[in-house]
C-alpha cells in the first residue's frame, strides 16, 4: 500500500477507525452502530426527555391542586388532564421538530447533488482543498478527492462539507410516538403517588417518588448525551423539579387559604362565603310585580 492509498483508507473509513499514530487496516474497529443508530438515539432522547416533561409537569399539576384542596377527584381531574393534553403536546412538537430538521437534511442533500451534476469540476477542487486544509499536501488531497469522488461523490461531499450521511434521516412519527407514549409512562408516576397514599401522605409520597424519577432520567440523558460529569447533569435535573414542585404546591395552598376551592360537585371554582361575610351568592333577576 502506498502512502497516499494508506491516508485514502483512512479518510474513507474514519468513522470506523482508531487511530494511534499509524494509519493501517490493522487499526480498524467496528463500531456498535450502523445505518440506523442515528434514528435509535433520537428516539432514545426523545423518549428520556419526554418521561422527564411527563414527570414534572403532572407532578407539578396534581401537587398545585393537592396545596388548595383535598378532593380526590379534583386530583384526579386535573392531572388527567394535564397527562391527555401534555402526551399530544409533547408528540405535535416532537413530529414537527424533527420533521423540519428531515426536510433541512433532504435539502442539503439535494443541494448538494445539484452542485455535483452542475459543476463538478468545482466540487472537486473544494473537496481536494477540504483536506489540504486538513493537513495533506496539495497533491495527496487531489488523490484522494479524486478516488473518493470517483466512489461515492455525494457521500464524500457530504461527509467532508456538512458531516451528514445522506441515510441519516430520522422518522417525525417514530419520534412522535416515542415521546408521547414516554410522556404517558413519565406522567403515571405522579398520579399513583399522589392517589395512593392517605391523604395526610400524599405531598411528601409525591415529592419523593417524583425526585428519585427525576434523577434517574437525569442520569440516562447523561449517559445518552456522552457527558461524563454525571452528577451535575442529575442534580440540575433534580433542583429544576423539586422547584417547579414547590412553586405550584405554594401557589395551590395560597388558593386554598384564600378560600378558592373546588366546590362539592367538582364542576366549578367558587370562593367560600364566611360568616359575617359581606360576599352572597348572586341572585336571579326578580319577579316583575304589578301596580
Amino acid at each position: 500500500m502506498t502512502p497516499g492509498e494508506d491516508i485514502l483508507s483512512f479518510l474513507a473509513g474514519r468513522r470506523r477507525r482508531a487511530f494511534n499514530g499509524t494509519m493501517t487496516t490493522e487499526h480498524v474497529i467496528e463500531e456498535p452502530h450502523g445505518a440506523g443508530y442515528t434514528e435509535r438515539m433520537n428516539k432514545l432522547r426523545a423518549g428520556v426527555l419526554g418521561a422527564n416533561d411527563g414527570i414534572v409537569s403532572v407532578a407539578a399539576v396534581v401537587v398545585g391542586v393537592a396545596g388548595a384542596t383535598s378532593s380526590t377527584s379534583a386530583i384526579l381531574l386535573a392531572g388527567g388532564a394535564a397527562l391527555v393534553g401534555g402526551a399530544l403536546s409533547m408528540a405535535q412538537g416532537e413530529y414537527v421538530s424533527v420533521s423540519s430538521q428531515a426536510d433541512s437534511h433532504r435539502a442539503l442533500v439535494e443541494k448538494e447533488r445539484q452542485e455535483l451534476i452542475d459543476m463538478p469540476e468545482a466540487e472537486l477542487r473544494e473537496l481536494a482543498e477540504i483536506y489540504r486544509a486538513k493537513g495533506l499536501s496539495a497533491g495527496t488531497a487531489r488523490q484522494v478527492a479524486h478516488e473518493l469522488t470517483e466512489h461515492d461523490a455525494l457521500a464524500a461531499h457530504l461527509d467532508a462539507e456538512l458531516n451528514i450521511d445522506q441515510e441519516d434521516v430520522v422518522s417525525p412519527w417514530g419520534a412522535a410516538v416515542a415521546s408521547a407514549l414516554s410522556f404517558l409512562v413519565g406522567a403515571l408516576l405522579p398520579m399513583l403517588a399522589i392517589l395512593l397514599p392517605p391523604e395526610a401522605w400524599r405531598i411528601p409520597v409525591t415529592f419523593v417518588a417524583v425526585l428519585a424519577a427525576l434523577a434517574v432520567t437525569g442520569w440516562l440523558g447523561a449517559q445518552l448525551g456522552g457527558t461524563p460529569q454525571r452528577g451535575r447533569a442529575v442534580v440540575r435535573v433534580v433542583v429544576g423539579g423539586a422547584l417547579a414542585l414547590v412553586a405550584t404546591f405554594a401557589l395551590g395552598s395560597l388558593f386554598g387559604v384564600a378560600g378558592v376551592v373546588v366546590s362539592g360537585s367538582g364542576a366549578a371554582l367558587r370562593r367560600r362565603s364566611r360568616p359575617g361575610s359581606a360576599w352572597r351568592p348572586p341572585r336571579g333577576p326578580r319577579p316583575c310585580r304589578g301596580p
